[in-house]
């Protein structure tokens, strides 16, 4: 399941129709009284993001997607239902956020309030136009700002319908959306086969798990290890969270950039796992991945360290393993220029085993800790460079043959946000990036020697 963008997720012409949450649902959720459940720290950072950048009267939309498709003549009413179905499995999705003063205050549609609202949009012919009219309407649905902020699209033919689906990144992490293609698929035919459910086991709700993890980000204070940890990483970055260590071409003071995507395999199936064996002793590809970005970053970027907070999920508890929402967190790493792969691979293994269980505590609540004016600017507080192995998620090896691809939405941004995923046909990239001159030129730059240098590990 590729990350990519909508443009490049082949979307074919077909009639397209459209779910949102009915008008009864939205309306009984006006009436409903606050859920005494809080949202988490990660939410609240990015819908108050959100709204900072747009008060500086820039619209950047930061929904994450699916698509994939569902082969032969589809029943448009059964996956209604197994579209209703999903949604109610996962409470985050019929949960919002209601401000009230200067503090967000939740609220919960109850499960039985909640329906979908069908609308056939109308026959594309042009592939084009389809991807520009889907991501103009996911813009505007799947927006931070609003309730609801999701959407749920089908393109439908004779031979197959490919079902698209929008949130706001509040709901929703990288990981909820590879697990969504094989839940709904089951659900479908779960529906279609006259048996009502697919008799999966409840998923837990992120909604407690919000409550829960900010019970215990809320009982620490400015004096805890935590803190002191992250007050040091910043100071040593000058005051600020680290970016992307090449040149980006940014001029300062210059406003927030439009983005570009870039995306691409870097190596086949062998050598994937080759470089996995080559690694494992140091902690695996995650390791290997982020020791070569630390050498790169000394070669094209001149930086004697290099910095970054890598992204981990927070589903540390097997209970949270199937529930939609946003499981992650960031630990702060600092490796030092080494000679060689070999070294650049303990140094950053020794920094992952020290910095890993950084990652349960909510930055967020770090930097309020801290006193420092962090008052983001950008829907990216920092670049990351993210790894996952995503082979052992159900229907991951029918990936390739439904279309299906996990989707991001490139708009502004002064960060980069690389992701490496290893699939069953190899290991993928992709990045959002600042769209100047100097930034395509680095980002290429480093794409080729990080597919070098893994290609260099393993012959």
């Amino acid at each position: 399941m590729r990350i990519t963008d909508i443009q490049r997720c082949e979307v074919r012409p077909g009639r397209l129709v459209e779910w949102t949450l009915s008008p009864a649902t939205v309306e009984a959720a006006t009436r409903l009284p606050e859920d005494s459940r809080p949202p988490a720290y990660i939410q609240e950072s990015h819908i108050r993001t959100a709204r900072s950048v747009r008060d500086e009267g820039l619209f950047v939309p930061t929904w994450l997607g699916t698509a994939f498709d569902l082969p032969g003549p589809v029943d448009l009413g059964v996956l209604e239902e197994a579209l209703r179905d999903w949604t109610l499995r996962h409470e985050t999705l019929r949960s919002g956020f209601r401000w009230c003063g200067d503090e967000l205050r939740r609220f919960t549609l109850d499960a039985g309030t909640v329906s979908l609202s069908r609308q056939v949009v109308g026959d594309f012919t042009d592939a084009q136009a389809l991807a520009r009219h889907l991501q103009n309407r996911f813009d505007v649905t799947a927006d931070a700002l609003r309730w609801p902020n999701l959407i749920y699209t089908a393109v439908v033919r004779a031979d197959c319908t490919s079902v698209y689906m929008a949130f706001d990144h509040s709901n929703v992490d990288a990981y909820s959306l590879h697990a969504i293609p094989a839940e709904i698929q089951e659900l479908y035919a779960a529906r279609a086969e006259g048996r009502g459910d697919a008799q999966r086991p409840p998923a837990a709700s992120y909604v407690d798990f919000c409550e829960m993890e900010r019970a215990d980000a809320d009982r620490i204070d400015d004096g805890h290890a935590t803190v002191a940890r992250w007050r040091e990483f910043i100071r040593r970055c000058d005051g600020t969270l680290p970016g992307f260590p090449v040149d980006l071409g940014l001029e300062p003071g210059s406003g927030l950039p439009g983005q570009k995507m870039m995306c691409e395999p870097l190596v086949d199936a062998d050598a994937a796992a080759a470089f996995e064996s080559y690694c494992r002793p140091f902690g695996g590809s995650l390791v290997g991945v982020l020791a070569a970005t630390s050498l790169i970053a000394q070669e094209i970027g001149g930086q004697p360290v290099y910095r970054t907070v890598v992204p981990f999920h927070t589903r540390v508890k097997s209970r949270w393993s199937d529930s939609v929402g946003w499981y992650v967190g960031g630990a702060p790493i600092e490796v030092a220029a080494e000679p060689d792969l070999p070294g650049a691979l303990r140094a950053v293994r020794a920094e992952l085993q020290s910095a890993r269980p950084l990652a349960r505590m909510p930055l967020a609540r770090v930097l309020s800790l801290l006193g420092a004016d962090f008052r983001p600017t950008s829907p990216d507080l920092y670049s990351i460079v993210s790894f996952v192995d995503t082979r052992g998620i159900a229907g991951s090896e029918r990936w390739a043959e439904l279309k299906a691809y996990a989707l991001i939405r490139v708009s502004y941004g002064d960060q980069v946000c690389a992701w490496v995923q290893r699939l069953h046909e190899g290991l993928w990239f992709a990045s959002r990036y600042p769209d100047t001159d100097v930034a395509y030129k680095n980002m290429r730059l480093y794409v080729e020697r990080l597919r070098d240098l893994i290609v260099s590990a393993v012959s």
